[in-house]
């Protein structure tokens, strides 16, 4: 595969930053706990569908200690439009009780410590650390895996190695808002069945690795 230099790389974010200089999630979320919880339900699922969900939920709980009274078969009540919601339930209820009695109810700001709460692996917490806590993390999900091999921003065929591999390479400078900007040109311009190559912005720097 061709790989972007450090000038090219430097450029592709320039553009994207020009194009969008503070991006944010497009999941909804109210405080450290509820980011949380948007993502763990976001595995396999639009942040739409999350969105339309957690709307009426995070009325009733957004904290763990008001999931806990809430309880499984309510909390089920409020996700069973988005997929896998039974196992997402018991994940939620699991990392309420656990930061309940572990962490004085509060979301850690570490990888190893979130990556011990049910149904959070390393994406989630490096989206909770990226987003909540500012951290230059880079959550590699399935828009990543899939755009930046073919930019030539990255190499690898796991999240693990891609992510390694932005990590290695994309100037610090731009690794806060770097995974953003990302899923958004995945989801938006770079899309997987028909890539909007004739309006994308870096169409010219890509090395449409294939």
């Amino acid at each position: 595969m061709t790989l972007l230099d450090e000038k090219e790389i430097r450029e592709v974010f320039e553009r994207f930053k020009s194009q969008n200089e503070n991006p944010l999630s497009e999941l909804n979320w109210k405080n450290p706990f509820t980011l949380l919880v948007a993502v763990v339900l976001s595995a396999q699922a639009t942040d739409k569908s999350v969105n339309k969900a957690t709307e009426s939920l995070f009325k009733v709980a957004d904290t763990p200690e008001k999931i806990i009274a809430l309880g499984e078969d309510a909390l089920i009540s409020y996700i069973k439009s988005i997929g896998l919601y039974r196992n997402k339930a018991a994940h939620i209820m699991g990392l309420s009780k656990l930061l309940v009695s572990d962490f004085n109810g509060k979301v850690p700001d570490t990888r190893e410590e979130l990556m011990r709460l049910p149904g959070v692996g390393r994406k989630t917490a490096n989206v909770v650390l990226n987003v909540v806590f500012h951290q230059p993390t880079m959550p590699v999900d399935t828009h990543l895996l899939r755009i930046c091999p073919k930019i030539g921003l990255a190499e690898g065929t796991t999240p693990q190695a891609v992510e390694d591999s932005l990590v290695a390479r994309i100037p610090k400078i731009y690794m806060q808002h770097a995974h953003h900007w990302l899923i958004l040109h995945g989801r938006y311009t770079c899309i997987a069945r028909s890539p909007k190559c004739d309006v994308c912005i870096i169409n010219d720097i890509c090395k449409k690795n294939t």
